[in-house]
């Protein structure tokens, strides 16, 4: 099973959090393959370019070869839509370049990149069986959202927006339904109205349309390969009616982007049979961390909730 999300490709998107991926410098289609001087990591790079060498590129892959030894650090995380637009070429480009390079297709050559990239421990990843391997690579997607969160503007205005929305409609379904689920318990705590919607089918619109008459301006969506049609349609709905969508999504070029949305991105582990989401559930919390903070009353709220919690006995201690 593969979490590359490839269902469909978005535009650029309005508001973003910055994923270090960069742009990738032009360069002509013949152009020899080299190492850039502004790679991030000199040592990915020559894995890199190491790993090139020896196969027949036509020049469109060559291309792509070179934009992944510039963009070095970031090339085990970018999906083949988001590499697509960074050497500017076409997806399916991408899916023949890595079969070009001997993989069934792009996730198994960005499994590969994971499962080499540098770990800081001895012995690399040879060291490693393959459920460490999976633990590594969200290690890695954590370490890849703490850099994007060096710029924390995005966060702090997509919380105050769910803060000021009154009810706060949270959707999240199939792989997502656990994220949205998580932060609606916890955002219940703090936020007078939290709405989850986590099931699909004909009353979905319903739940959305109920939400906006009771005076719902936002609605937070966790979005998460493989993206259900249902949650692009419900997207579709909630922005004609009127609402700020605030969208915790794997790629910021998954098939849910909008350029009138906050998108926040957050990668997806792929190195199981089913993918893992440790770095979308922590951007939850960090985005629930934000909503309080917008929001005047949550201290007072949590203290309420635990002064009741224990009047009630309600854990164990």
């Amino acid at each position: 099973m593969s979490g590359d999300g490839d269902n469909g490709g978005g535009a650029a998107q309005g508001a973003r959090m910055d994923t270090g991926a960069g742009t990738a410098a032009g360069s002509g289609p013949g152009s020899d393959l080299e190492l850039g001087a502004g790679a991030a990591d000199t040592g990915t790079a020559a894995r890199l370019q190491k790993l090139f060498e020896g196969h027949r590129l036509t020049p469109t892959q060559r291309r792509i070869a070179q934009c992944m030894v510039r963009q070095a650090a970031d090339a085990p995380f970018l999906s083949s839509v988001e590499l697509a637009e960074l050497a500017g070429v076409s997806q399916p480009s991408v899916t023949r370049f890595a079969v070009a390079l001997g993989f069934d297709g792009y996730p198994a050559l960005r499994r590969h990149l994971r499962e080499v990239a540098p770990t800081g421990t001895p012995g690399g990843s040879d060291a490693y069986n393959e459920y460490q391997q999976a633990v590594q690579a969200e290690i890695d997607n954590l370490r890849h959202l703490a850099a994007a969160l060096a710029d924390p503007s995005p966060v702090i205005e997509a919380g105050r927006v769910l803060a000021a929305s009154r009810p706060l409609p949270v959707l999240g379904l199939r792989a997502a339904s656990a994220q949205a689920a998580g932060f609606s318990y916890f955002a219940r705590k703090v936020h007078p109205d939290v709405r989850l919607l986590d099931e699909g089918g004909t009353m979905l619109t319903d739940r959305i349309d109920a939400a906006v008459r009771a005076g719902a301006t936002a609605l937070l969506c966790f979005a998460l390969p493989r993206h259900p049609r249902e949650v692009v349609d419900a997207l579709a709905t909630a922005r004609d009616a009127g609402l700020t969508l605030v969208t915790v999504a794997d790629s910021a070029f998954a098939p849910v982007a909008h350029p009138t949305d906050l998108l926040l991105p957050a990668p997806v582990g792929t190195g199981l049979a089913f993918d893992t989401a440790c770095a979308p559930m922590l951007l939850g919390r960090v985005l629930l961390e934000a909503m309080c903070d917008a929001l005047p009353d949550a201290q007072a709220r949590l203290e309420e909730f635990d002064t009741n919690a224990a009047a009630r006995g309600l854990f164990v201690e």
